[in-house]
């Protein structure tokens, strides 16, 4: 009988029987897990049954900890219940697991393996939680691909109910939860032959029910704790047997058998790798091309690694083995060892003590670590380990894959060598975060897999950082099984969907002789070939390739497409390909393009459609000519006046060749340099706003809502623009105290990423020679960037090197005077038109110079400390902000910690200053002492003058040896007025960190706290949270949220002595400083909750000014301030800062895809939750307005 085969990543596979199998889905999103919980809550919202036609409740926590409560306590009431999570979130879950394996609870969690957090914080895959998690007794089962990421869920779900032994299914994060493979799906009524009821039955009846009492967990005392550990010994020893009969069962109904160890290779093989994960692929093909080139080579592949079966084990291992290498996908700093390692070790040497191997001598075993945060593992790799186990004295721990210069760990290897022929088609495609391109691809993937007899391989590959950044989709198909777990290194097809890639980054060394190259380009068939750098034109020769182009980039806009220029780019590739026929793909396009398109409108179908027409028409092949012509060269990925660091170091990450530098390259503490942003150029703006200098009214606007500092405002001396470049702009400056001054509003063209939201703010109005306003002219206009670029980068060049605005002459504490201030945080990689970043830039406009941050995991630690390079930035006289991120949940508590540090150290400096006054050698001193004890700090010029007083102390105590001098040198800094501000997204606040913030802004301490509210979980992809509004749909919110957002401003106010402020920069700029500002001159905690747009909410993000505007009209958001400060001169502590609501909350809602989306979807639904989002609306702004009359006397 066929199976049914589907084209689907490991997230889909494994979510396929986590919810046909279970009742209760409790989940909490993170990266790279959050699919799986994804998909079980939009089967649950389309009312998809179990295999026993039962809906699956599936729930949302508040965090991890709090998932693992709530399955806790499904489970000990006898539900069939189940979790998914990773890397620190699989850590707060620890605990219950602990209590979970002690009850004998069956249960499966299923683990996207994951990288920790230790010098750096890294989303991608490797062992290091699971490793942590392995002494919890959770049984620990790996699948190694896509396949078996569906079957091992079953298996796994099938053991437990006999063994009564939890389990961990785990498999590899992105490598195999995020790749896409053609597999046989599992059908319900395989699931259904597998899932004993009785079991089931058993396992319901163990639930605690009032009907039948009974007391579990409970506290033991020294008599009988011990004892009670032992218990469970029987179910362990028969747990890896249940296992193994499962596989068998398994196999009778599916054909794939597994075994708790495979060995695969030479029936006498010498030398045998032992791993675990999606590395046994890449291993197996490797061995069977040297296998036949006569080499004796095996590999087991461990699948249940907890209970470890010694008996299974060493059967596996064949008689012959002299040599064994453990590879181990996780580093334990300190240990003799990594974990598996040592439990082979330890294993071998049981089983010759039993006369369980089939060997008698001790083989030489070595232990290695490899591919820690998804570093690729590829066959080059693979056989310099075997390599090593052929040498007599073979090194053990060492690592593969990276240059360990500092303690000659690694093995060297042969990068060149590769075992790929031409059984498989291999593309690869660049593309720009947030353009489509992965998304387009996965539909290539799958309409392959689906029109055609070929299997078919789908890897994306990308960075951390929000949209903009560079992704690479790595595709490979042909009629063979495709088991090639690692990226393509030579493509038969390469497609460009950003011109400025051709300048840095060299694509085209991954083409084979014979490719193809697919550009977006706005040039012309005849002119594009001189526009090629010379280095791609000498690919383009040498290698005998062909190349077409296609102006996707306008096509795209003429369709009203935008920047989304994928599905264009993906018809080209079928045209061009010939894959499949033509017809027959662009009936397939279009049926994905339904299905993928459908929610958001018959429209946005419409305009995928066109966009497959428009590009049929468009597809130009471009002769190669004989001989190279261009005068370009790429550019260096840094300028030459950049700091040694970041031309040796993020210069390389910069042109994706981090993986060549060396450890001894690498800060050893985390510890990086700020500011590196100003060097990278990204070039990302199609088109960029250009200044028209007689229609600005020099209100600076366009700079306070500029996302990433692009667009600055300087006022300066005439006298500095005798060697301006001929091109640069500037007008008289308005104003009385900037007169006789000069203005510029200046873009920096290469850092700009087109977003448009000056544009849209801008209120300045060209204007004909009658004075007559001209129709869709601004003081700022949108242009295209590549005529501008070049002459405005010397312009902006030019501008950075003025000297900043006299600060005498503006009041920083206002709109427009703040944007005189340069921006501490600059360039950073969050999506264009963020509505989160205008506030942190503010905050360092305001306080940067004096400004520690506590940042949450999340958006804003994403683009805030996102390797390469960092936004992060100094003034001239090297002050800027301090940054650092803790972990999601404990951003208060860690900005607690680092107030309670720099109160300390000014107590202490305070300290030292009376006892020093109080000797001879400071007699004279009293004066600058008291001062630095009592001066007036509220403003920065009353900083200014404290930090001379200080650098005046300072020259004092370099002259003195005491040591009472040194302690006060090491303080003295201190004296200057700090400020610490933690900073989020909402879940964090409202969900995740709530616990944390609630009590850091009630110990009363002088802490700011500023929430960002997307109001999802935007940087785990738009996930609900408790901010999250009614009726608004979200990832694991498919049927549209139910409940209403939670009021948190209103609700820390209820202290009051917390200040807290309510703001949207767009819909009041003066009233979001004046909130800051207050915030911060308030000595005691703040909060400052913020509305912040983004892409989450579907809508044109351009449009983002009037969105917040739409906001607080509507009176979603109402704008106010309560502050302690005014209750004690016994006045009214709430200020409303907005009128009464003009406007129905629909008009605001629908025009954003997370309302829309449900009206259209299922209109019944969505207008009776309109309607009660509209009746809680004027119930919340009813009840501020009577806050706001209460007097305190």
């Amino acid at each position: 009988m066929s199976r049914k085969m589907v084209t689907v990543d490991g997230c889909t596979a494994c979510a396929h029987v986590v919810h046909a199998t279970n009742e209760i889905i409790t989940i909490y999103p993170i990266t790279p897990s959050s699919p799986i919980a994804e998909i079980c809550d939009a089967k649950t919202a389309a009312g998809q049954v179990n295999i026993w036609g039962s809906v699956p409740k599936v729930s949302e926590m508040q965090s991890e900890g709090g998932v693992a409560g709530a399955v806790h306590g499904s489970l000990t009431t006898g539900a069939l219940a189940t979790t998914i999570s990773a890397s620190q979130g699989l850590l707060l879950i620890i605990p219950n697991m602990y209590k979970i394996a002690g009850e004998l609870t069956p249960t499966v969690f299923h683990i996207t393996a994951r990288s920790l957090a230790c010098q750096g914080l890294s989303i991608f895959g490797d062992h290091s939680d699971v490793m942590v998690a392995r002494a919890t007794g959770f049984a620990m089962l790996c699948s190694k691909n896509v396949q078996e990421a569906m079957d091992f869920a079953l298996i796994s779900q099938t053991a437990t109910l006999e063994s009564r032994i939890p389990f961990m299914h785990f498999f590899d994060g992105f490598r195999t939860s995020h790749e896409v493979q053609k597999i046989e799906e599992v059908s319900f009524e395989d699931m259904r032959a597998m899932i004993d009821d009785d079991l089931v039955f058993a396992h319901r009846k163990r639930g605690l029910t009032p009907d039948n009492p009974f007391i579990r967990g409970t506290s033991q005392n020294p008599d009988v704790y011990f004892q009670g550990r032992e218990t469970v010994n029987k179910y362990y020893t028969t747990t890896p047997a249940i296992v193994q009969k499962a596989m068998d069962r398994f196999a009778k109904i599916t054909g794939r058998q597994y075994k708790l160890f495979e060995y695969i290779g030479a029936p006498n093989a010498e030398r045998v790798v032992i791993v675990m994960g999606s590395a046994g692929e890449t291993i197996v093909n490797t061995i069977q091309k040297l296998n036949a080139k006569g080499e004796k080579l095996g590999v087991i592949q461990v699948r249940l690694y907890r209970p470890f079966d010694i008996d299974a084990f060493a059967g596996s291992l064949p008689a012959s083995v002299k040599a064994i290498a453990v590879l181990d996908r996780t580093k334990e700093p300190g240990a003799i060892g990594e974990p598996l390692y040592l439990d082979v070790r330890t294993a071998i040497g049981e089983a010759l003590e039993t006369g369980a191997a089939k060997f008698k001598d001790y083989p030489k075993v070595v232990g290695g670590r490899y591919g820690l945060g998804s570093k690729d593992f590829t066959p080059a790799m693979v056989k310099a380990v075997f390599d090593n186990l052929a040498q007599s004295k073979p090194k053990n721990h060492f690592t593969i894959g990276i240059n360990d210069d500092v303690t000659g760990t690694s093995l060297n290897y042969d990068e060149s060598f590769t075992i790929e022929g031409k059984e498989a088609y291999r593309a690869l495609f660049y593309g720009l975060g947030a353009d489509g391109t992965v998304g387009a691809n996965k539909n290539t993937i799958k309409i392959i897999g689906s029109e055609t007899e070929n299997y078919a391989q789908g890897y994306f590959v990308y960075d951390s950082k929000k949209a903009g950044s560079t992704t690479v989709s790595h595709l490979r198909f042909g009629k063979e099984k495709i088991l090639n777990p690692y990226l393509v290194s030579k493509a038969n097809f390469i497609a460009c969907h950003n011109t400025s890639f051709l300048e840095k980054l060299d694509m085209l060394a991954n083409a084979e002789d014979g490719a193809t190259f697919l550009l977006t380009t706005s040039k012309k068939k005849d002119e594009v070939w001189d526009s090629l750098p010379v280095e791609v034109q000498e690919h383009l020769i040498n290698k005998k390739m062909r190349f077409y182009i296609i102006d996707a980039t306008s096509l795209a806009e003429e369709i009203g497409m935008g920047s989304r220029i994928n599905t264009i780019m993906q018809t080209a590739f079928f045209v061009i390909s010939g894959i499949i026929p033509k017809e027959d793909a662009i009936a397939a396009i279009k049926k994905e393009l339904k299905k993928t398109y459908s929610k958001k409108g018959e429209d946005v179908v419409n305009m995928n459609y066109a966009s497959v027409d428009t590009a049929l028409k468009n597809i130009v092949e471009v002769p190669v000519p004989g001989k190279v012509t261009s005068k370009i060269l790429m550019r260096k990925p840094v300028p030459d006046h950049a700091p040694d660091f970041v031309k040796n170091v993020t210069a390389k990450m910069i042109a994706n060749k981090g993986d060549s530098l060396p450890v001894s390259a690498i800060p050893a503490d985390g510890t990086w340099p700020t500011g590196t942003t100003q060097y990278e150029k990204r070039n990302i703006g199609v088109h960029i706003p250009e200044w028209e200098p007689d229609a600005c009214i020099q209100c600076g606007q366009c700079s306070f809502v500029c996302p990433h500092a692009t667009i600055r405002i300087k006022a300066y001396d005439a006298a500095m623009l005798k060697d301006a470049p001929s091109d640069f702009k500037s007008v008289d400056a308005m104003g009385k105290e900037m007169k006789g001054l000069k203005f510029t509003v200046q873009v920096a063209p290469e850092d700009c990423t087109g977003c448009a939201s000056c544009v849209f703010n801008c209120p300045g109005q060209k204007k004909d020679a009658q004075g007559n306003k001209i129709p869709n002219v601004k003081a700022i206009n949108m242009k295209l960037q590549e005529p501008l670029r070049q002459k405005e980068a010397l312009n902006y060049s030019f501008f950075l090197d003025l000297p900043e605005t006299d600060p005498t002459k503006f009041n920083v504490n206002s709109v427009k005077g703040s944007q005189f201030v340069k921006p501490l945080i600059e360039y950073h990689s969050a999506c264009a038109g963020c509505g989160e970043t205008p506030y942190i830039k503010l905050l360092t406009q305001l306080l940067g110079d004096r400004l520690l941050i506590a940042n949450a995991t999340g958006c804003s630690s994403i683009y805030g400390g996102n390797l390469p390079t960092t936004p992060y930035t100094k003034r001239a006289d090297g002050r800027g902000p301090a940054w650092s991120n803790s972990l999601f949940e404990d951003t208060a508590e860690f900005g607690l910690g680092m107030r309670q540090t720099v109160d300390k150290f000014h107590s202490q400096a305070v300290e030292f200053l009376d006892k020093l006054v109080k000797t001879p050698e400071y007699s004279g001193a009293k004066e600058l002492f008291e001062l630095l004890k009592t001066a007036d700090q509220s403003n920065r010029e009353g900083v200014d003058k404290q930090r001379a007083r200080v650098e005046e102390l300072k020259k004092m105590l370099a002259k003195d040896a005491s040591s009472d001098a040194k302690r006060l040198l090491s303080f003295a800094d201190y004296l200057v007025k700090k400020s610490v501000w933690s900073i989020g997204g909402d879940g964090w606040g409202y969900d995740i960190g709530y616990g944390g913030v609630d009590h850091v802004l009630s110990t009363g301490e002088n802490i700011k706290l500023l929430i960002m509210d997307t109001e999802v979980y935007s940087n785990t992809g738009g996930q609900m949270s408790k901010a999250t509004p009614l009726g608004a749909i979200a990832q694991f919110a498919a049927g549209g949220k139910r409940t209403p957002k939670k009021n948190i401003a209103l609700m820390m106010a209820t202290y009051g002595k917390i200040y807290v402020a309510q703001v949207a920069f767009g819909a009041n700029l003066a009233q979001t400083v004046r909130a800051f500002t207050e915030a911060e001159a308030y000595n005691g905690p703040a909060l400052i909750v913020a509305y912040s747009v983004c892409i989450a909410h579907g809508f044109d993000m351009s449009t983002g000014i009037e969105q917040q505007k739409n906001a607080v009209a509507s009176g979603y958001w109402p704008l106010y301030r309560y502050n302690p400060q005014l209750e004690a001169e016994g006045k009214n502590p709430l200020v409303i800062d907005s009128k009464d609501p003009s406007v129905p909350f629909a008009e605001y809602a629908y025009k954003e895809n997370r309302y829309r989306s449900l009206k259209a979807s299922n209109p019944e639904v969505a207008a009776a939750l309109l309607k009660q989002a509209e009746a809680e609306i004027q119930r919340r702004w009813k009840l501020l307005k009577h806050q706001a009359t209460w007097s305190p006397v």
